[in-house]
């Protein structure tokens, strides 16, 4: 979601004892995933990944505030002391910014991405077609990838290779199990009805219903705005509308009853009154705190709230409007990718691969990173206590998994579409100085302006 993404914003994600063997393993997803794949690697040269021997300092440009690209970067220096980082951080809207700048101007090795398209439009991201080849990349789930690839028309979801995950992480709600007793919620909502009815119960009961941060550059109500949007409409619509899908809207009938559904929420003091200048670290600090009984937010906060809350913090998929209907959650891959202009790329693919299938590795993508790591159908998964969050976030995972219901997030349409577009008009929407309507036909000329529509 961007993370934001991101952390998604959200949002919010290789080797197996240090070789560089990957398994190979059948690889479940449509056969047109499978075939795009194959088709963009078998056109590219097999690469070599490897770090060497001799020393190498390893730049990067990552998320300020996450802990798991820090977590792997120590434990890939311990096992390949040759290896040290020199890491830079930044906010998310600030590297969706700068991105352009930075890769051409400073290339790191190895960087925190924003909406790819337009980077690989402007030659700006190594083609990883290559090192997917030698790595046996493509012998994965075809999904983990497919938001990643670029065709030459700028379109997601066919084409190279341009960038990496470092898990795929999911959005969802968080809730306190003490304050949700309060109100007599003794189980996670099962229908868009019952949810509301809690926010109703909790604004009664004296609680923060939720704590959303919606300051400054990032707009965090595009994530409950997305999730009632997958409540009211198809999720693939909203896919093809972040991927460029040519004639797609984000302004629709059903998005606009879930951005009206969002307006009744505000209107009815479901989010905290300071909600316009909430910026994401301070909504962690009340929701751990106890001072609200909702966040939206990734499965990425799932291991620190497991160590902060220990006990108390349960997690759900937005229910769907009818009980037992399926559900949908924004999911995507960690994005990381190489400039074209890298000094290290050939490290930069070891380390890639490394994080993907190493045990290790792939325990931090669970315990620090609360998700499911990248890699092979049939690599190794910790084992995970069933009463953590954890726990929760990684069987609703496997749930989305199941109803095919995974989006991408919005804030990826473009790449300014975020800071330009959906944050000004979200705050704008809290304000109370712009419609549901007016929301989305503003986003959507946005959107037409900046894709050259």
């Amino acid at each position: 979601m961007s993370r934001s993404g991101h952390r998604l914003t959200a949002v919010s994600a290789l080797l197996v004892g240090g070789s560089l063997l990957v398994a190979a393993c059948g690889a479940p997803g449509s056969s047109s995933e499978t075939a795009n794949s194959a088709t963009a690697s078998s056109a590219a040269a097999a690469k070599t990944a490897t770090c060497g021997t001799d020393p190498v300092t390893m730049s990067g440009y990552f998320e300020t505030g996450f802990a798991l690209p820090k977590a792997l970067t120590d434990e890939f220096t311990k096992q390949y002391p040759n290896v040290t980082w020199d890491i830079r951080e930044d906010q998310f809207a600030v590297i969706t910014q700068n991105a352009p700048r930075v890769l051409q101007d400073s290339p790191p090795d190895l960087m925190r991405l924003p909406q790819v398209s337009e980077l690989v439009k402007d030659g700006l991201l190594l083609d990883l077609d290559g090192y997917a080849q030698s790595l046996g990349w493509d012998s994965w789930p075809a999904s983990q990838l497919s938001q990643m690839r670029v065709s030459s028309t700028g379109e997601r979801g066919t084409g190279p290779l341009y960038a990496m995950g470092l898990n795929y992480s999911m959005t969802g709600v968080f809730y306190n199990k003490q304050l949700a007793a309060q109100i007599g919620m003794t189980q996670a909502p099962t229908t868009l009805a019952e949810f509301d009815d809690a926010l109703a119960k909790a604004k009664a009961a004296g609680i923060t219903p939720i704590a959303q941060f919606n300051g400054g550059a990032t707009g965090g109500l595009a994530f409950p705005l997305q999730n009632l949007m997958a409540v009211y409409g198809d999720p693939s619509a909203i896919n093809d509308w972040i991927f460029q899908k040519p004639g797609a809207s984000i302004d629709t009938d059903a998005t606009k009853q879930a951005a009206q559904h969002l307006k009744g929420w505000i209107d009815n003091g479901y989010f905290a009154s300071d909600v316009n200048s909430l910026d994401y670290a301070t909504m962690m600090s009340r929701f751990i705190g106890g001072q609200s009984l909702f966040i939206f937010d990734g499965d990425w906060e799932s291991g620190n709230l497991d160590k902060q809350m220990a006990g108390n913090a349960g997690f759900f998929l937005m229910p769907p409007k009818e009980a037992g209907g399926s559900v949908a959650a924004m999911s995507a891959p960690l994005t990381f990718g190489v400039s074209a202009k890298a000094a290290h790329p050939d490290c930069a693919a070891f380390f890639l691969n490394w994080v993907a299938t190493n045990d290790k590795a792939r325990e931090i993508d669970v315990t620090v990173g609360g998700s499911h790591p990248m890699g092979p159908a049939d690599a190794s998964m910790p084992t995970v206590d069933a009463n953590t969050v954890t726990a929760a976030t990684l069987a609703a995972g496997a749930q989305i998994a199941k109803d095919n219901g995974a989006m991408d997030f919005i804030a990826n349409a473009t790449g300014s579409i975020y800071a330009k577009s959906w944050t000004p008009e979200l705050q704008k929407l809290v304000a109370g100085e712009q419609t549901p309507e007016g929301l989305l036909s503003t986003v959507q000329s946005d959107y037409q302006s900046q894709i050259g529509g």
